[in-house]
C-alpha cells in the first residue's frame, strides 16, 4: 500500500465508482482494491486521526482497516456505500484502539505504583532523600492515593497528566491528592505514649 496522503480527485471519484470497485474487490481483483484504497485512503485516515489525535497509530489503525476489508471482501455486500462503510469501520478500531491504549498506560502506571520494591524512580537517591521520613507512612496508603502521590511527586505529572493517565476525573484527581496528604501529615504526627489508639483521647484519623 502507499502512504496515507491524500490525492486529488480525479473526474468519476465518487459513490458510483467506489461501488464498482468494491464489486471488483468483493471478486478478489487487487488492482481494484490499489484504486480503492487510493480513493478512499484519506477519508479513512481522517476518521481514525481524529479519535486517535495520533498521526503514526491512525495510519496503522488506516491499514487494518484496508487488510480487514481484502480479508473479508468474498463476504461483503457490495451494494452497500463504500466510504460510509470503510470510515465506519475505521472508527470502530480506532475507538478500540484508543480504550486499548489507556489501559495499557493505566497498567503500566498500576505497575509502577503497586510493585514499588522494583520501580526504579522510587529507588533513586534523591527520591528516597525526599521521602524517607515518610516511607512507612506511604507504604500503609491504599492504592488510590498511592498512584496519585506517585504520579504526582516521583513522575512529575500535572494534575490534569494524571486524571488522563488514570482515567478519572480532574476533580477526582484533586480531591484524592488532597485525601492523600492529609493522610501522610495525620500518619506523621508525633503521639504521646500516654493516648493509647483505643483510649478516650485518641486521634482521630481519617
Amino acid at each position: 500500500m502507499s502512504t496515507m496522503t491524500g490525492k486529488r480527485r480525479e473526474p468519476g471519484d465518487g459513490p458510483a465508482r467506489s461501488a464498482a470497485l468494491l464489486l471488483r474487490v468483493c471478486a478478489g481483483d487487487r488492482t481494484a482494491f490499489r484504486q480503492l484504497y487510493s480513493l478512499t485512503a484519506s477519508r479513512v485516515l481522517s476518521v481514525a486521526d481524529a479519535v486517535l489525535d495520533d498521526r503514526a497509530a491512525a495510519e496503522e489503525v488506516a491499514q487494518e482497516v484496508y487488510l480487514e476489508l481484502w480479508r473479508t471482501a468474498r463476504s461483503l455486500d457490495p451494494g452497500r456505500p463504500v466510504l460510509a462503510f470503510l470510515a465506519q469501520v475505521a472508527h470502530r478500531r480506532a475507538v478500540d484502539r484508543a480504550r486499548a491504549d489507556r489501559s495499557a498506560r493505566r497498567r503500566e502506571v498500576q505497575y509502577t505504583v503497586l510493585d514499588r520494591p522494583r520501580d526504579h524512580e522510587w529507588e533513586r537517591s534523591d527520591v528516597r532523600l525526599a521521602l524517607a521520613p515518610a516511607a512507612g507512612a506511604i507504604r500503609q496508603l491504599a492504592a488510590i492515593h498511592h498512584d496519585v502521590l506517585y504520579l504526582a511527586y516521583v513522575r512529575g505529572y500535572s494534575h490534569s497528566e494524571i486524571a488522563e493517565e488514570l482515567s478519572i476525573p480532574l476533580g477526582t484527581v484533586k480531591t484524592r491528592l488532597r485525601d492523600t496528604l492529609i493522610r501522610l501529615h495525620t500518619q506523621l504526627q508525633p503521639r504521646s505514649p500516654a493516648d493509647p489508639d483505643d483510649g478516650p483521647g485518641r486521634r482521630i484519623r481519617r
